[in-house]
């Protein structure tokens, strides 16, 4: 008997199976469930492969934003010769693609944060292949305005986009990534003038806007294929009216108003130096060829700190490192009071420094104090507040040394204002706000 029953014994049940089984089937479901978690946090997670690919499509989509924009010298005169139309016309068109590129786009950031980042790259690839033959069409003043102010939108848009995503994919790289992407920005700076000037005047200016404008369709394409917010990450789905609330309690509380005066005039000094600085250097000795060189080798140092910025404020934190950037930006400005032709390279070194510190790590520092995710929104607002000052700190500095016949009055505004931003910005930082 023993020997007969004793598989019987052991042997469960078909009742006594099913509640055995369906566990172990839990147990399995659980663990694939971990699995493909864990699948999908080793090809996405912070600071991951995934991560530098965003930030080097990103960097790559920089070249082609503010260089085109900051550009608009070279498009005078041969604009001037192929459409017949006055300078100082064209100057306004011109002021028109600044004003969308900076305060328009960053309405869109602000009002964009429900949209997708693929699709607001997407369209912003979108809008200059449009763009790109327009000038075969466009006959008039007009039509040119109607073509440079959707052009500077679409610039502005993928700046803003880009500028508030990528950081997103970083957490404990996130200044080196901003560095990253911001090189691709001063590239931007240093080549597209050059290359600008090249195909207007080997291929005229149709021609040569539909070949610049094709690439930048090119990389904008790519941008919007690769360039998403990270799953992780909160997207902000306030509507209209809840962004006009957070702007009103915003602009309700010191430490915005602070910060926002504090990021323009960060960048309001750049802008001033600008206008003057080429004359300046000529002033003291240089060619005019070399002031040229000398005035484009600040924006060459700057692309080393903006890669050194971004290391540096993954040590220090986003706040020290914009902070030390605009005292070397000071600086290199009081230097220029000494009139002495070999203190140039000193001051165009602790410049260049300051300029590529300020314009990396501006991002950084406001998405510490602000909520990550309104990422585009807070971008956006404080590119308005940068293309306040940029339509008008360039004619201030023009006028300030015509007017006075000398440099000192604007040296002093541009010293006074890299001061003001660094006070501002310090005290507006000193504790997060939050919102």
């Amino acid at each position: 008997m023993v020997r007969i029953n004793y598989p019987v014994l052991l042997a469960p049940s078909p009742l006594e199976a099913a509640p055995t089984t369906r566990p172990r089937i839990r147990i399995l479901s659980t663990e694939r469930g971990r699995l493909d978690v864990v699948n999908t946090e080793r090809v996405e997670r912070p600071d991951g492969r995934r991560s530098w690919l965003v930030a080097i499509a990103g960097a790559v989509a920089m070249v082609f934003t503010f260089g085109t924009p900051l550009s608009y010298g070279i498009f005078r005169e041969p604009f001037s010769d192929a459409f017949g139309v006055a300078p100082l016309a064209l100057s306004g068109v011109f002021a028109v693609m600044l004003f969308t590129f900076f305060i328009g786009s960053g309405l869109v950031g602000v009002f964009g944060t429900r949209l997708g980042t693929r699709s607001l790259l997407l369209a912003c690839s979108l809008a200059t292949g449009l763009l790109a033959p327009a000038l075969y069409v466009a006959e008039s003043v007009v039509g040119l305005v109607a073509v440079f102010a959707t052009l500077g939108l679409a610039l502005g848009t993928a700046f803003v986009v880009l500028a508030s995503v990528v950081p997103r994919w970083f957490e404990a790289r996130r200044g080196a990534a901003t560095g990253l992407i911001f090189v691709g920005n001063g590239l931007g700076l240093a080549v597209l003038p050059p290359v600008w000037q090249f195909v207007l005047a080997e291929l005229g200016v149709r021609s040569g806007f539909l070949l610049v404008m094709s690439l930048t369709t090119v990389a904008f394409l790519l941008a919007g294929l690769v360039c998403r917010r990270p799953r992780w990450a909160e997207r902000s789905t306030a509507s209209a009216d809840e962004l006009l609330a957070w702007l009103a309690r915003l602009g309700g509380t010191r430490t915005f108003r602070l910060l926002f005066v504090g990021i323009a005039l960060s960048f309001a000094w750049y802008q001033l130096l600008a206008a003057y600085a080429v004359d300046l250097f000529a002033d003291r000795g240089l060619t005019q060829a070399g002031a040229s060189a000398a005035f484009g080798l600040i924006g060459g140092v700057s692309i080393i700190s903006r890669i050194g910025g971004g290391y540096l404020a993954d040590v220090v934190g986003s706040r020290r490192a914009f902070l030390a950037s605009l005292v070397s930006a000071a600086a290199g400005i009081a230097v220029l009071f000494v009139s002495a032709a070999p203190t140039l390279p000193v001051a165009i070194f602790l410049i260049g420094l300051g300029l590529g510190g300020s314009a990396t790590l501006y991002i950084p520092l406001v998405m510490t104090v602000y909520s990550p995710e309104k990422d585009t929104a807070v971008v956006g607002v404080f590119n308005v507040a940068i293309g306040v000052v940029a339509l008008v700190m360039p004619p201030l500095g023009t006028a300030t040394v015509a007017y006075t016949g000398s440099f000192t009055i604007a040296i002093v505004l541009t010293f006074g204002a890299a001061l003001a931003g660094l006070w501002s910005t310090a005290v507006g930082t000193a504790s997060p706000a939050g919102g």
